[in-house]
């Protein structure tokens, strides 16, 4: 009987893409990844806490979790709900012992002019005061009097009902910072007026947590739990709310949000048993998610990386489905961060912040996050490179990568479908018509399917170097022709893709392997290696340059030393490439080098 009930678990496995309601979950028999041993550490943590995580990265679950731990009105449910996970084997003093208000400012429309926004503050706050007040009814002791006008009195006699009753209040309030990321993904400066009048004086926002800190001290206000993404409205309210502990940052809750390799291992094996596969599949689409999703580190004192579950329970739940890979690897739902890399490279010297990232040499390195910094900062201050990849950290487009020999913090791209991301920002901002993008796909699909490069370096050279000269960028050197040959061949419905590959502790300028799913159409397998000579190295101009042919181009010795040392270099990488993938591989190599930003040397090195 036990061994049928374990079929069925496995033919029948539902994952909760999009579902945040943890007793749905349960009730529902979805899959959760059991992070309720961590509630003691939460409880521990302090009484006001603050914790951040990008955008769909299961904030909101977790926020559900400690909802229907904590609600005094759920503890004749707590047994079906907890009792299989950990804390339900060693629950806290404090389970069911508290009224529960929950705040999500995301549903509050940030549109229109101050008073609107502040008009459609008050009218959610009163609309979830009234929820309280009918759902905990039968356990209040006095009325709670709603005044549709001013929330902040609906909240105080709110308090006051909590405090004649016996059981003190618990608040969540998540996506705190939704109006400050409406400003920061906006050029509008309009919005972020609005937005300071919110926060300026006795504004809304600000008064709001005002009286949030005046009730935590003696008012019936126990715990408060905020989540959002960035610690931006923090910064604006502090001289109203500055007693919110940061966890976000701490190794111990690195794992609060988002999926475990275990974890997501264990699924896939269960995936590849329903749907009749081979073990090795459950391992090439552990590699596969693995480059698509995996890459997450939020504290610089631990290692542990996280999967976004968002695109994992995408993924999983299109596998299980169809038994095969979601042909998409990035769910549309994740399209919006585009715009935040958008809005970081629209600042001062924020598109060679996004060009370095995305080449990954030199390094993003910075000293600290920046963690005290205002919308008024992002719409006025000079934002440097601390002030900008701090933003793409919280956005959850950089994230930790360990530290460098001077003790920095070096933030890197998580994965491939985020390295997507800044692929196509770089790409469109380069290519703005949609002729020369068809004219650079049609150069791309000629090398994945033919083994031919001359049409992309042919566009390089027309298109990209003219481009390129007329833009103030910190290097001209190799990393700025391979961030370009990157932004045109990048491709994740056909390739995992990766810059400086590492291949037993040596580094593949860009490798390009087909993924699993796709061999059976035929693409090639590439691998490229790019070289740079200044005009100085060849002691000719531009003019002079333009005058060679392709022959006597590739005869100038400074272009044969540098081929010859890429040539050295694809033969090394060709053999670890062979080794670590056996016969799969149909590998076409080639060496490109760029004579300053005029005119380009390929050559095929298979």
């Amino acid at each position: 009987m036990q061994e049928l009930t374990e079929e069925l678990k496995i033919i029948f496995m539902k994952f909760p893409y999009g579902i945040c309601d943890f007793q749905k979950i349960i009730n529902e028999g979805y899959f959760y990844a059991d992070r309720t041993e961590l509630i003691p550490l939460l409880e521990e943590a302090g009484d006001q806490l603050l914790f951040l995580r990008p955008r769909r990265f299961g904030k909101s679950l977790l926020l559900s979790v400690l909802e229907n731990y904590y609600d005094l009105a759920k503890e004749d449910i707590f047994a079906r709900l907890f009792g299989h996970l950990e804390i339900g084997k060693n629950p806290t003093p404090r389970h069911n012992s508290y009224f529960v208000l929950k705040w999500d400012f995301s549903a509050v429309s940030p549109q229109g002019a101050t008073e609107e926004i502040r008009q459609n503050l008050d009218d959610y706050l009163n609309d979830r005061m009234e929820f309280f007040s009918a759902y905990y009814r039968d356990r209040l002791a006095t009325e709670i009097r709603l005044d549709r006008n001013n929330a902040l009195s609906s909240f105080q006699s709110l308090l006051n009902a909590v405090q004649q009753s016996g059981h003190p209040l618990y608040l969540f309030i998540d996506e705190y910072d939704n109006f400050a990321n409406e400003v920061m993904v906006s050029a509008e400066q309009r919005k972020g007026r609005d937005y300071t009048t919110l926060l300026s004086g006795e504004g809304a926002l600000k008064a709001l947590f005002k009286v949030i800190k005046s009730a935590a001290a003696g008012q019936g206000l126990d715990r408060v739990f905020i989540t959002g993404v960035s610690p931006v409205v923090l910064s604006d309210i502090t001289s109203g709310y500055n007693v919110a502990e940061n966890i976000y940052l701490l190794p111990e809750f690195n794992h609060l949000c988002g999926f475990l390799q275990e974890e997501i291992a264990e699924l896939l094996k269960e995936i590849t048993v329903h749907c009749g596969l081979s073990e090795i599949k459950a391992t090439e689409a552990l590699e596969l998610m693995r480059s698509l999703y995996n890459g997450y580190c939020f504290s610089s004192r631990t290692q542990k990386r996280m999967y976004n579950p968002t695109l994992a329970l995408y993924f999983l739940k299109s596998f299980q489905r169809d038994c095969e890979y979601p042909q998409k690897s990035l769910d549309s739902n994740m399209a919006m961060d585009r715009g935040r890399i958008h809005s970081i490279a629209r600042m001062p010297g924020g598109q060679q912040l996004v060009m370095e990232a995305l080449a990954e040499q030199p390094s993003v390195s910075i000293p600290e996050l920046a963690d005290r910094f205002g919308v008024q900062d992002m719409l006025d201050a000079r934002k440097d490179t601390t002030f900008m990849a701090s933003l793409l950290y919280y956005f959850g487009v950089l994230t930790i990568g360990g530290k460098d020999d001077f003790g920095k913090i070096v933030l890197k791209i998580p994965n491939l479908v985020i390295r997507k991301l800044y692929a196509e920002r770089i790409r469109d901002s380069l290519l703005p018509d949609n002729q020369s993008m068809e004219t650079a796909r049609q150069a791309a699909e000629a090398l994945y399917q033919q083994g031919n490069i001359r049409p992309l370096c042919d566009f390089v050279e027309r298109k990209y170097f003219k481009i390129f000269h007329n833009r103030d960028y910190a290097w001209s050197n190799e990393l700025t022709l391979k961030t370009a040959f990157l932004t045109l061949l990048f491709n994740d419905t056909f390739y995992i893709m990766e810059s400086e590959t590492a291949l037993e502790r040596s580094y593949a300028d860009l490798t390009m392997i087909v993924r699993p799913d796709m061999r059976q159409y035929g693409l090639l397998d590439i691998l490229l290696e790019f070289k740079y000579v200044s005009l100085k190295e060849t002691g000719l101009n531009g003019e002079q340059l333009e005058r060679l042919g392709p022959e006597e181009l590739g005869q100038l010795p400074a272009v044969q030393r540098k081929q010859e040392e890429a040539r050295q270099g694809l033969a090394r990488y060709q053999r670890k490439l062979h080794d670590k993938f056996s016969n799969l591989l149909n590998l076409r190599s080639f060496s490109v080098v760029s004579v300053g930003f005029e005119r380009l040397v390929w050559a095929d090195e298979s």
